[in-house]
């Protein structure tokens, strides 16, 4: 196949070229064979012994050209000056009916930009990239994705000491908010943040509307609206990031990066799933507001080319609307509710906030709720076993009896069985839940990856009900409250 090197082309302002370092003794943990299909990669790929040395960091094939970025960031909301690919290789990219996607390797050894690391990663946060990536895909969520996950005996240390692994991911462009903020904080390298908007522009934005008038703010405005879109859908799933730092945003509108991760179990608005952590930055409830503050930091980096504060402040304001329109509609989709009238809408966004605040004061199962309320939906009489299912998840029975009350009675004022019916399309019965991943690595750390495997396949189809695997969505035991997750991982 054809490799084409777009981005490296952009020259070593960039980018630096450096060779992956080699991973000993490299074994295959998972392939993602309907991603090869889907963009057209050979399936020879699949169990190939040059493959696995390519994506181990021990070759390359003829036309790649490995480089690491340079990009900045704030960190935890402060300034953090250079950061760029610390342990991340752009293989090149490829042509597909769908477009061009970037492979790069996570964990194939040191770069110029991996200052005290060793730019290596370790199975145990390989596998969870591997499979949320492919998770959140499942789910319909923007996100990068996975190639393959190779292990290696090689020793790396963390908290303690574990074994290496690369993981292969795919995207568009791995392009951060952070490659802006890079040159704009560059005062007498203004010209290279021109170049990256440009290319920005011409790779990925060609198709904008220019509706500002101006082609770097109407850039700004449409990363605005896709970042809207992305975080009404985490929400939606409960999804928290952990780490929503600016070098760790697509501008793209894609999830990027998974690390200390987490779907909620207990529903807590205030739930911090990273463990490093200690502010509560990045807990659940604030990630839309942490979004709109790194979207004003991109904006405070394209500046220097918009030159108008008025103008910036235009295209950043949509985040807000577009952010409580997509969410409004996909908590409205959850429940079953169509906001025909605008009294429609006040009554559904009132039945919602009813709803979440219940559950937070239960710390209600987030996915249990939802699915079991797909399926209790469609039943008119309060007292259908569905609905008792439903029932059994609250402690205050009174207090969700007279929420149930008042959501069926809407229910029956909208009357438009698609969207009951719709529910169990838009409420998954399978998440990636902290306890089920802990148990793919456990047993991956014996030598056995057919829990990796399981889970793979079983999160291709979050909506399914996949009888067969049942416990897979049920309370997660005990043990998993304690489960701690930090940057590392």
């Amino acid at each position: 196949m054809t490799w084409i090197n777009r981005f490296a082309a952009l020259g070593p302002a960039f980018s630096a070229e450096v060779l992956p370092s080699p991973a000993r003794e490299p074994y295959w943990v998972a392939q993602n064979a309907a991603l090869l299909q889907a963009y057209g990669l050979p399936q020879e790929w699949l169990n190939n012994p040059e493959a696995l040395a390519v994506f181990s960091g021990n070759g390359l094939w003829e036309g790649m050209q490995p480089i690491a970025s340079v990009y900045s960031g704030h960190q935890f909301g402060h300034w953090a000056g250079q950061l760029g690919d610390g342990r991340a290789l752009s293989l090149g990219e490829f042509q597909t009916p769908q477009g061009s996607y970037e492979i790069q390797l996570k964990g194939a050894g040191k770069t110029p930009f991996s200052r005290m690391g060793d730019g290596r990663a370790v199975l145990r946060s390989s596998i969870r990239e591997y499979l949320c990536s492919e998770a959140m895909a499942g789910l319909g969520i923007p996100t990068t994705r996975a190639l393959s996950l190779i292990g290696s005996p090689l020793p790396v240390l963390r908290e303690e000491l574990e074994t290496a692994a690369i993981v292969s991911r795919v995207a568009p462009s791995f392009i951060r908010f952070g490659h802006f903020e890079h040159f704009a904080n560059q005062a007498d390298n203004l010209d290279a943040l021109k170049q990256l908007a440009d290319f920005t522009l011409t790779h990925y934005f060609d198709e904008v509307e220019h509706s500002l008038g101006n082609p770097y703010a109407d850039l700004l405005l449409q990363v605005s609206l896709r970042t809207a879109s992305l975080l009404a859908q985490w929400q939606a799933v409960g999804f928290c990031h952990g780490v929503m730092n600016t070098d760790n945003m697509s501008i793209l509108g894609l999830t990027l990066d998974y690390g200390p991760f987490q779907f909620l179990d207990g529903f807590d608005p205030q739930h911090i799933c990273n463990h490093s952590d200690h502010q509560g930055r990045y807990a659940y409830d604030k990630q839309p507001q942490i979004a709109y503050w790194n979207l004003f930091c991109l904006g405070q980096a394209l500046m220097p080319l918009i030159d108008d504060q008025e103008l910036a402040m235009k295209a950043l304001e949509p985040y807000k609307e577009a952010f409580t329109a997509h969410w409004t509609a996909h908590f409205s989709s959850k429940l079953g509710l169509s906001n025909l009238t605008d009294d429609h809408a006040k009554t559904n966004m009132g039945l919602i906030q009813d709803l979440l605040k219940l559950m937070g004061s239960e710390r209600t199962d987030f996915t249990l709720l939802w699915r079991r309320l797909s399926h209790a939906a469609p039943h008119s009489e309060s007292s259908a076993p569905e609905w008792q299912a439903v029932q059994d998840l609250f402690l205050d029975r009174e207090s969700f009896k007279a929420w149930q009350a008042k959501y069926q009675s809407q229910l029956q004022i909208q009357s438009d069985d698609c969207e009951v019916a719709r529910m169990l399309s838009v409420n998954p019965k399978y998440v990636l839940r902290n306890h089920l991943v802990e148990v793919a690595i456990q047993k991956s750390k014996q030598g056995d990856h057919s829990e990796v495997d399981t889970l793979f396949n079983l999160l291709k189809s979050p909506f399914d009900e996949q009888p067969e695997f049942d416990r897979y969505a049920d309370l997660p035991p005990a043990w998993a409250s304690d489960i701690e997750i930090s940057c590392s991982s």
